[in-house]
C-alpha cells in the first residue's frame, strides 16, 4: 500500500522525495538525484524563495527548508498549553549521530560484536552453530556470498537478534544433557555481551539527553505537571544526563540508601511549604521528571526475596538476576511479570490523559505491544497528539541505487513495518499525528526548541 503525499501534477517525482515532515495537513520533502541540484518540495510542488531581497540568496536553501518545517512543529508543539508531555525514547535515542560505537550501538551493531566476540572463545558455541543447533532459519545466518570465505564472514542483513534469542531460549529445554552446559554458558555470554554493548558513558557534547530534558522542562511549566520520559532502553544515559543538569528523577524506586521498586512513587511530587504558612501554600520543584524503563535498566536487580533494587551497574553481574528484557520475541510475554506490568500500566495511564503531547525518538514501532498501546489510546483519547521523529519517517521504502528512485515494500514483505503504515493511515484519516525525520543526538532539539526560525541564511 502507497500514499501519496505529494501533488502529482505539480510533481511527478514522488518516488525520487525523501519524506522529512508528514501531517495531514502538510508534507514537506527532498528531491534525491545525482545532478548535484536539491530541490525542496511541500505537497503542491517545489519550494522557491518568496520576497527576495538579496539576489545573492535567491535559490531555497536548506535553511529555508527547515525554517518552513520548524513552524509547523512550533504549532503542534507550542500551538497550546498541554497539561501532560510524554518522550517516549527508542533505541535510536542512544545512537550518536556518526554511529560512533562509544555512545550507542544500534542491535545490528550488537549482533555483530556478539559474533565476533564468540569467534574468539574456544569453548563455547558460535551463532552459526548455535543456528545449526536450534535449526534457526535452516542454519543460515551468514551472508550468501560469504558463507565460505576465508576470513570470519559477514551475518546476513536480515538476521534478526530478537528472534534468534527467542529461538534459543525455545529450544533450551531439548538441549541434549551433554551440551547442556556449553549451550548455557553460551546464552549467559551473549547477554552478557548485551549488557556490555548498552554500558555507555554520557558526553553532552555528543549526546543531547540533557538539552533534552531541560527543553521539557521548560514545556511543562512549573506547576507541578512533572514531564515523563519513557524510554525502552536500559543504559542509564538519561539518568547521567539528568545528574549532569540537576534534575530530580521519580523512576518508581523509593529514596532510601539502596532503593526499592516502588510505582506508588510515580505519583509523588517534590514541594516545599511558602513562607506565608497561614496559606497552607507549596511550591513545586522544577526540574522534577517521571522516568519510566519499561523494558528494565543495567541498574536494577531482582534479590531473593523478590525485591528489585537499584543498585551500581558494574556491581551487577548475575544475568538470572539482571532486570532487564533482552531483546528476543517474547517481550510480550515478559511484560506482564513484575515490574514490567507496573511500568507498562503507568505509561498507558500517562498517555490516556487528557491534553496530553507523545512525542517518540528513536522509536520504530516494530514492538507490536507498545505499538497497540499507542494507537488505542489515539483512538480513544481526542486530545492525545503524536509527534513521530527519527532518522527515517518512511521505513517501508529504500532507495535503489540502479533505479534512481524509491522502492516500495510489499506488505508480505518481512522489511514492511505494518504498525508504522497503521500510523500512516491514522493520519490520512484525521487523527493528530506528525512525522519529523529527526534524530534525538542530532536536529530534534534543535526543530522543538525552534532555534531554525532563529538562523539567517
Amino acid at each position: 500500500m502507497f500514499f501519496f503525499f505529494f501533488d502529482e501534477v505539480s510533481n511527478p517525482k514522488e518516488s525520487q522525495i525523501e519524506y522529512h515532515y508528514l501531517s495531514q495537513s502538510s508534507k514537506f520533502g527532498i528531491e534525491k538525484n545525482d545532478s548535484g541540484v536539491t530541490n525542496f518540495y511541500d505537497s503542491s510542488g517545489i519550494l522557491e524563495k518568496q520576497h527576495l531581497t538579496d539576489d545573492s540568496q535567491s535559490q531555497f536553501q536548506e535553511i529555508d527548508f527547515k525554517r518552513l518545517i520548524s513552524e509547523k512543529i512550533r504549532k503542534t508543539v507550542y500551538g497550546e498549553k498541554y497539561s501532560n508531555i510524554v518522550f517516549l525514547a527508542g533505541a535510536g535515542a542512544s545512537v550518536a549521530p556518526d554511529l560512533n560505537p562509544k555512545y550507542g550501538k544500534t542491535v545490528k551493531m550488537i549482533a555483530e560484536d556478539v559474533y565476533l566476540k564468540l569467534h574468539e572463545i574456544d569453548d563455547l558455541y558460535t551463532l552459526e552453530q548455535l543456528a545449526e543447533k536450534c535449526k534457526y532459519n535452516d542454519g543460515y545466518i551468514l551472508a550468501r556470498d560469504q558463507i565460505k570465505a576465508e576470513h570470519i564472514p559477514q551475518l546476513a542483513d536480515n538476521f534478526n537478534l530478537e528472534d534468534f534469542l527467542s529461538t534459543l531460549f525455545h529450544y533450551r529445554p531439548y538441549v541434549p544433557d551433554n551440551d547442556k552446559e556449553k549451550f548455557n554458558s553460551t546464552i549467559e555470554k551473549i547477554l552478557l555481551l548485551i549488557k556490555e554493548n548498552t554500558t555507555y558513558s554520557y558526553d553532552s557534547k555528543v549526546l543531547k539527553h540533557g538539552a533534552l530534558l531541560n527543553l521539557l522542562s521548560n514545556l511543562s511549566g512549573k506547576d507541578g505537571n512533572k514531564f515523563s520520559v519513557i524510554t525502552t532502553n536500559y543504559d542509564d544515559l538519561f539518568e547521567q544526563a539528568a545528574a549532569e543538569n540537576n534534575f530530580v528523577i521519580f523512576d518508581g524506586f523509593n529514596f532510601t540508601s539502596v532503593p526499592k521498586f516502588d510505582s506508588d512513587i510515580f505519583e509523588w511530587n517534590l514541594v516545599k511549604e511558602a513562607q506565608n504558612i497561614k496559606t497552607r501554600e507549596v511550591e513545586f520543584k522544577d526540574k522534577t521528571f517521571n522516568l519510566v524503563k519499561i523494558h528494565g535498566s543495567l541498574t536494577w536487580e531482582k534479590q531473593d526475596n523478590g525485591d528489585i533494587l537499584r543498585k551500581d551497574k558494574h556491581s551487577i553481574i548475575d544475568t538470572d538476576k539482571m532486570v532487564i528484557v533482552f531483546p528476543s520475541s517474547d517481550k510480550f510475554a515478559q511484560s506482564y511479570q513484575e515490574p514490567y506490568f507496573e511500568l507498562f500500566a503507568k505509561f498507558q495511564d500517562l498517555i490516556k490523559r487528557p491534553n496530553t503531547l507523545l512525542i517518540s525518538s528513536g522509536f520504530s514501532f516494530a514492538d507490536d505491544h507498545i505499538s497497540q498501546m499507542i494507537t488505542q489510546a489515539l483512538k480513544n483519547n481526542s486530545s492525545l497528539k503524536l509527534l513521530v521523529t527519527d532518522f527515517n519517517i518512511d521505513p517501508n521504502r529504500e532507495w535503489d541505487k540502479e533505479d534512481n528512485r524509491y522502492i516500495e515494500f510489499d506488505e508480505i514483505d518481512s522489511k514492511y513495518n505494518q504498525n508504522w503504515a497503521g500510523l500512516i493511515r491514522l493520519m490520512c484519516d484525521g487523527y493528530p499525528i506528525s512525522f519529523l525525520k529527526a534524530t534525538m543526538n542530532s536536529d530534534l532539539v534543535d526543530y522543538l526548541s525552534g532555534r531554525y526560525l532563529n538562523d539567517e541564511n
